[in-house]
């Protein structure tokens, strides 16, 4: 198992703050952000890890991480010159990727949960993480019967088919790359994440994780407040990096 780690984009929402620096960057509590992401795979015990970002971060993460060998990993460094989606991070990993399976965390998403589990017992397909929102139009949704089979996924529903929001944490099998290939840019010219879980979901090989405890997407000012609270509270003494 290789992991990705996907910390590009400009962060408009968090202007001024990231005027000078990536996102990625910014402290969550005693830790910049990209520590949360990275101990997620860290603790699932992959160490092969891509980390790609904006070309203007590429020095500041190299000076922060460097080669992985300070947390007993190897890291490698891609650039994506435009935020052209989430699955487009399959094309640029494509060699790194090769013949493994791969786990892709957005760099700004926060799990209290420990998925290390749901992560190591991974055999083949496609997995997600799905966490109960209140404000499902918002999210990608997933559908699910009582026995937890996944029977739709939805971008942005107008009349969502339930709560359960896709969160940033997937896991693919080696034909990731050939799926993201299979697809078209959508409307707002983005290679879409969720017509690469229903590439999967066509075939009959994707299922769902539920998690239970908070799930952040520390993309705004107040998510990024409820994350420092999070990472204070909860989160510090699980940290091994």
């Amino acid at each position: 198992m290789k992991g990705i780690i996907l910390a590009g984009g400009s962060a408009t929402r968090l202007r001024p703050c990231t005027k000078v620096t990536n996102k990625h960057l910014l402290p969550v509590y005693n830790k910049p952000m990209i520590y949360y992401p990275l101990n997620t795979l860290l603790k699932a015990g992959i160490k092969d890890i891509l980390i790609i970002t904006a070309p203007q971060g590429a020095g500041q993460y190299l000076n922060l991480l460097g080669s992985g060998r300070e947390f007993g990993a190897r890291f490698t460094y891609e650039i994506q010159d435009h935020p052209n989606g989430i699955a487009e991070a399959f094309i640029i990993g494509e060699n790194f990727i090769d013949d493994d399976s791969v786990t892709l965390i957005l760099g700004d998403n926060i799990y209290e949960d420990d998925l290390s589990g749901a992560i190591s017992s991974f055999v083949r397909g496609g997995r997600v993480f799905a966490k109960i929102v209140s404000d499902p139009e918002r999210f990608g949704i997933v559908e699910m019967d009582a026995q937890g089979k996944v029977l739709s996924i939805e971008e942005k529903p107008e009349h969502p088919k339930s709560n359960y929001c896709v969160t940033g944490c997937y896991i693919y099998d080696r034909y990731v790359t050939e799926a993201v290939k299979h697809l078209r840019p959508s409307g707002r010219g983005e290679l879409e994440i969720v017509d690469v879980h229903n590439w999967y979901l066509e075939r009959g090989e994707l299922d769902v994780c539920v998690i239970q405890g908070e799930w952040i997407d520390a993309g705004t000012f107040d998510s990024l407040y409820r994350a420092q609270i999070l990472a204070k509270e909860k989160l510090q003494h699980r940290m091994i990096i």
